[in-house]
């Protein structure tokens, strides 16, 4: 045995520096961190490089191995901002200076590539060691850099900040309230309630009481526990207490983060604020609701005149039927259709003052005649109620420019709608002062006033209060509408007042007294007159048969020649043969519009002096005014009204008449 130890203990030196030799060599090759030995000099002479080194920056051992460091790896020259060449000088240095081994966390080092017979710098970061190495006496032999390739880590961080600041940037510029919950809702994250509902501080105990309104309390407690146990999206629309205590709307969404046994790690949620949206809808939904009840009302207040016009009309269909009879029947038709007429020009008026259509024609205004005149209108209401009318006005002061016809409409309304919303017996006070340079006009009654839902939507269209079956109380809801929009118009305001149901109401109309001008239309050159005696001979032109027959048989029995025409090229050829002193033709005509054919006839030798009235449905302005630059002298609105187109006729054997003049 001693023998045996004395071979081991007296074996070759070289062969342990051999087999040490062979082992480092093994270990240095095959471990999978890069790593390369460095000369100490100062061309840093690469002496050894490992497999997995050269793998990494895809070049071979020749290309590397007894190169220097910085021939073998050089600068970007493109890149101006590089610094990875001083970097790696200044971490072995120390090394060699301290003896200890320099740590480089994650470097920037390009690397040069070469493919295809091209060449390019590939942007790489490393982690690197650089360590010295010495022999027994103490003697510098090499430095060791071991290093591994961080790049995917580095790119992956970043793209991972670029995501942090994206997801940062949309969290700071939405206007939603994002939140995280706990898997059974029991707790939440920080969350910024933006104003809109109450913030907290890390995580926190959540109280749904303190977000969700009492009355949805119970729907978004079940809806969230659906969504915990079917783990599945939670979403509702549902109204919340915000930050101020007041009640709002949300839209709410939250999904489940699964960990990877499928069970809810937390919830990720966001909360809109639609309380504006859902206003909106409510809004629209009350003017629907309005809307229908105004359709309602109007085909009663509708069905109602028709009712009498029917009846007469099958009377007058009776044999031997006597003289007075036939009167009386014509006069309920003629004040039914009166009554009809008068609700489709408050149709008519809402839309185009709604609309801006209606052009005042202001002049200087005597308040205390405009008030006469309304009172005048409303006077038969307050008369058949037996109520009491107060009127105070300072006297000779209140002076106002203004439309008198629209300004009496306003105040007609007014008076009307005290009336009759005022019991019998009942009492309404007009009052008007100074203030300022303003004129305060206050209609006031004791009669059934108004809750303060209805006071805030008095002037919307088709508002009104409860309308009973017998609509004693009723209307088309029009009317506070019209007020509300002419006096506008006159730049002045308008507001409404009431204590409470049962205690009446008050309705102050603010107007300014200064003067203001409206431009009036041009007068149109006048049209020589033409002297005629006896019957006129009269062209009616109507696609309408009824239409055109009735007024046919009117005018005839009036002593007038009358020829009728449904179309209007065949009442043109008329026109030629007959050379008629007026035409009545209708506007809605087929092939050829009624303005085509005034100005066709205007142009005729044989019909140019002819009398042109138009007979139409179409009111407003600028049907007015585009009939006028057609040529017709007169603009009648359907149904028509015979007593003005009489006097019309009338008109014509005395003297010249101007143009454009309006019926």
């Amino acid at each position: 045995m001693r023998t045996i130890r004395h071979a081991c203990s007296t074996a070759p030196r070289h062969r342990q520096i051999m087999l040490l030799d062979k082992i480092f060599h093994s270990a240095f090759d095959s471990s999978p961190i890069g790593q390369y030995l460095l000369a100490p000099t100062d061309g840093l002479e690469i002496l050894a490089v490992n497999q997995a080194f050269l793998t990494s920056v895809s070049r071979t051992r020749a290309e590397l191995q007894g190169h220097r460091l910085f021939e073998a790896f050089p600068n970007d020259p493109d890149d101006a901002t590089g610094t990875g060449i001083q970097n790696l000088r200044r971490s072995i240095a120390a090394a060699i200076a301290t003896g200890h081994s320099q740590s480089m966390e994650a470097q920037r080092y390009p690397i040069r590539m070469q493919a295809d017979g091209r060449s390019w710098f590939e942007d790489r970061y490393w982690s690197a060691t650089n360590t010295p190495i010495y022999d027994d006496d103490g003697a510098l032999l090499c430095i060791s850099h071991t290093t591994i390739d961080i790049t995917a880590r580095v790119r992956s961080e970043v793209l991972l900040r670029e995501s942090e600041s994206r997801l940062s940037a949309y969290v700071s510029a939405t206007s939603d309230v994002l939140y995280r919950m706990s898997p059974d809702w029991t707790h939440m994250h920080e969350l910024d309630g933006r104003g809109f509902l109450k913030t907290t501080r890390g995580w926190a105990e959540y109280r749904i009481e303190q977000y969700v309104h009492p009355d949805d309390l119970e729907l978004a407690r079940r809806h969230i526990r659906d969504a915990i146990d079917g783990k599945r999206q939670f979403e509702l629309e549902h109204r919340v207490l915000r930050a101020d205590g007041s009640p709002g709307w949300t839209y709410s969404r939250a999904v489940p983060l699964l960990d990877a046994q499928g069970d809810i790690r937390e919830w990720i949620g966001s909360a809109s604020d639609i309380t504006e949206r859902k206003l909106a809808e409510l809004k629209l939904r009350d003017i629907d609701q309005r809307k229908d009840e105004f359709l309602a009302m109007l085909a009663h207040e509708l069905r109602n005149p028709l009712a009498p016009i029917s009846a007469a009309a099958e009377l007058l269909l009776l044999a031997d039927f006597d003289q007075e009879r036939v009167r009386r029947t014509s006069e309920i038709i003629v004040r039914q259709v009166r009554h009809m007429t008068s609700l489709v020009d408050d149709l008519l008026d809402v839309s185009r003052v709604t609309r801006g259509l209606v052009e005042l024609d202001n002049t200087a205004l005597d308040l205390a005649q405009v008030v006469a005149d309304a009172v005048e209108q409303a006077g038969p209401l307050i008369a058949a109620r037996r109520q009491h009318l107060s009127i105070d006005l300072v006297p000779g002061a209140l002076a106002l420019s203004g439309d008198k016809k629209r300004l009496v409409q306003v105040f007609a309304n007014l008076v009307h709608n005290a009336a009759k919303y005022t019991p019998e017996h009942g009492s309404i006070r007009i009052r008007a002062a100074m203030r300022d340079s303003d004129i305060l006009v206050e209609v006031a009654d004791d009669g059934v006033g108004m809750d303060a839902q209805l006071v805030d939507r008095v002037f919307d269209l088709f508002a009104q209060a409860s309308v009973t079956s017998d609509r004693s109380s009723g209307g088309l809801g029009l009317g506070l509408s019209l007020v509300k929009n002419i006096v506008e118009l006159h730049g002045g305001r308008v507001h409404c007042e009431s204590p409470g149901p049962g205690l009446g109401s008050t309705f102050t109309v603010c107007l300014p007294c200064l003067e203001r001008q409206s431009a009036a239309m041009p007068d149109l050159a006048p049209r020589p007159s033409v002297d005629i005696a006896g019957p006129l001979r009269v062209l009616v032109v109507d696609d309408n048969v009824d239409a055109a027959d009735v007024l046919g048989m009117l005018l005839e029995a009036a002593g007038h020649a009358v020829t009728v025409a449904h179309d209007p090229l065949h009442a043109l050829e008329l026109a030629r043969a007959e050379r008629p002193d007026v035409c009545l033709l209708d506007i809605g005509l087929p092939r050829m519009d009624g303005n085509e054919l005034a100005r066709r006839l205007r142009t005729d030798p044989a019909t140019a002096g002819a009398l042109l009235v138009a007979v139409t449905g179409y009111g407003q302005a600028e049907n007015r005014q585009r009939s006028h630059a057609s040529g017709f002298d007169h603009h009648l609105v359907k149904p028509l009204d015979y007593a003005t187109l009489e006097a019309i006729l009338d008109g014509i054997h005395a003297g010249p008449r101007p143009a454009g003049s309006v019926a």
